[in-house]
């Protein structure tokens, strides 16, 4: 699978895969997916459900071990087999500081739901960063400013609609700092009227440039907010393009027959 290009492309790489393999039992459920990634892009990963998406997401933040690859995140490996086909990881404090280039938004929110959407939004850079509360308050207002809910900082998770929680969610990932941003089907949960709010958060990311990896149904947003398009099936990328041409004419049969159901 040949590296894609944008006309962000002149930037370094932000996420290398080479060959990722990954078995659940007797079932090989990654089957040699390779992706490159360049600064700035927002790639949509698309497919039918069962196809490895979230599995290839998963992979590259460490939530699930590889079997096989090699994984570099802004030019530092993560992963990479070895001659006797071993898939080694870096030592665990280089894992974690390198996993934390990457923040994750999942299809269920997550908050803690005995914490304020303040205290959630703030409890991992203090506990994980080791910063001070006072330093993180106004960084964690600004995003929830940013998806539209400093109104709601004193509330608990469950005075918020499932729209709401996922920006939450966002805000938090945010609040690390990443350096790219990986949504695993982060509206599936929602109703269909929430999901306008949670992608306006994204779309809004991606205008300012934030690097994206998102698994998504949402046509919509692959066509006219993704700059690439990559089409998954049975553990396989099958196509990776250039958004527009994805849509407009795309090229393996499997992925046309999944465009005309979608669309």
């Amino acid at each position: 699978m040949p590296s894609m290009t944008s006309d962000l492309a002149s930037h370094p790489s932000m996420l290398e895969a080479r060959d990722l393999r990954k078995h659940f039992g007797g079932v090989e459920v990654l089957k040699g997916v390779s992706l490159e990634i360049a600064r700035g892009d927002v790639v949509a990963v698309i497919g039918p459900s069962g196809s490895g998406k979230s599995t290839f997401l998963r992979c590259l933040n460490h939530l699930e071990t590889l079997d096989a690859g090699h994984l570099v995140v802004e030019g530092e490996t993560l992963a990479s087999t070895d001659a006797a086909g071993i898939c080694r990881y870096v030592p665990e404090p280089d894992l974690r500081r390198i996993c934390r280039k990457m923040g994750m938004v999942f299809q269920q929110f997550n908050l803690f739901p005995h914490l304020t959407v303040l205290q959630n939004i703030i409890e991992a850079p203090i506990t994980v960063k080791g910063l001070a509360r006072d330093a993180v308050i106004p960084r964690a207002e600004e995003l929830l400013r940013k998806v539209g809910l400093l109104d709601k900082r004193d509330s608990y998770p469950s005075r918020l609609s499932g729209g709401q929680k996922q920006r939450v969610a966002i805000a938090r990932a945010l609040a690390m700092e990443p350096d790219i941003m990986l949504f695993d089907e982060p509206t599936s949960a929602l109703d269909p009227e929430l999901t306008g709010e949670v992608l306006r958060s994204m779309r809004q990311l991606a205008e300012e440039h934030m690097t994206m990896l998102v698994v998504t149904h949402e046509m919509n947003f692959a066509r006219d907010v993704s700059t690439h398009v990559v089409f998954m099936d049975q553990g396989q990328i099958l196509e990776a393009r250039p958004a527009a041409e994805m849509f407009a004419n795309p090229s393996h049969p499997r992925t046309r027959s999944f465009l005309e159901h979608m669309l």
